[in-house]
């Protein structure tokens, strides 16, 4: 085999190892940030789950707090394209939706399918954040994202014609309804499905924020 056809083999197979340990260390600590909390875990016992060493971790991350930023990121999106929440696909066929009625109850839909991937996540980091300054800036990052997220949906749906509050009132309600604990208490803790909340929360919407 020529020993350029070698080295490219080489270079792929170090490549598809790397991004197989990202993604094992990735895993991991999302679960131990959930179960055990994330100022409890240490990289240590990331590496230890994700069975790689924690030089391997410092390497790739530098930082705790690296990683849960990027476990975030992941979370919230879904897979690992650099791609903004809004721009993708699921959103913008939200979006594209004339009819405000539908497009709540199509955005309630998305909305909690990324709760199931990020509420408990979210908790984990507000557990962190009395006692973290890092983490409570992070936290505090969060927020403000989702708010200017909130916020394009207002204008988009005062732009219909068919909101019955005002836009920064459709904002508020929107930034107050999607921070994850009303998924935590009536999913997480009362049991219900996640279709059963969607519907529920699309009517909450509709109720408040569409004109008759």
């Amino acid at each position: 085999m020529p020993d350029g056809v070698k080295r490219r083999y080489d270079a792929t197979r170090r490549r598809e190892q790397a991004q197989e340990n990202r993604r094992r260390v990735l895993e991991a600590a999302q679960e131990l940030f959930v179960t055990r909390g994330y100022g409890a875990t240490t990289m240590a016992e990331v590496a230890s789950a994700a069975g790689v060493a924690v030089e391997t971790i410092y390497t790739a991350y530098r930082t705790k707090l690296s990683v849960l930023r990027r476990v975030w990121d992941l979370a919230v999106g879904g897979d690992d394209r650099d791609v903004r929440l809004l721009d993708r696909p699921e959103l913008r066929a939200v979006f594209a939706e004339p009819d405000l009625p539908t497009r709540l109850t199509q955005f309630a839909t998305v909305h909690t399918t990324i709760m199931r991937r990020t509420a408990r996540l979210r908790l984990a980091i507000q557990g962190a954040a009395g006692g973290d300054a890092a983490a409570a800036e992070f936290l505090a990052e969060i927020d403000r994202a989702r708010l200017e997220g909130m916020g394009e949906h207002a204008r988009a749906a005062a732009a219909t014609g068919q909101l019955a509050v005002p836009e920064g009132t459709c904002r508020d309600v929107l930034f107050a309804t999607t921070d994850g604990s009303l998924w935590l208490t009536l999913v997480g803790r009362r049991g219900w499905s996640d279709e059963a909340y969607a519907a529920w929360l699309a009517q909450v919407w509709t109720a408040t924020l569409v004109a008759p």
